[in-house]
């Protein structure tokens, strides 16, 4: 049997402060191995109180970032340069994943 696969997801975020929580929180709850998971925040300077939230998860956030950048699909391309993962997931910062999701998903894999 195969290795369980390591699950990169990427989250891009601006001003996000009324939602990250539950993105964040969605990815820490998974149903799936912590040292198997990593989530991956691009934060495009937000102004609102995103970083904050973001810093009460950092011990769960594999690698985080708060400056300008070119835009949505910059900051998902700066992700996925520093991602490791075998498999790799766009989560929006408005967006949850429940949580069975990384299991349904790795099972393809093995």
């Amino acid at each position: 049997m195969k290795d369980i696969p390591k699950i990169s997801i990427i989250t891009v975020t601006l001003n996000s402060k009324k939602t990250i929580k539950h993105c964040i929180e969605s990815v820490i709850n998974q149903n799936y191995p912590k040292n198997k998971i990593e989530h991956i925040i691009i934060d495009g300077g937000s102004t609102d109180g995103t970083v904050e939230v973001i810093k009460k998860y950092k011990k769960h956030i594999k690698y985080w970032h708060s400056k300008k950048d070119k835009g949505l699909y910059d900051a998902m391309n700066t992700g996925i340069k520093i991602s490791k993962g075998n498999i790799i997931g766009i989560l929006n910062s408005d967006d949850i994943f429940y949580k069975n999701c990384f299991r349904l998903v790795s099972k393809y894999f093995l």
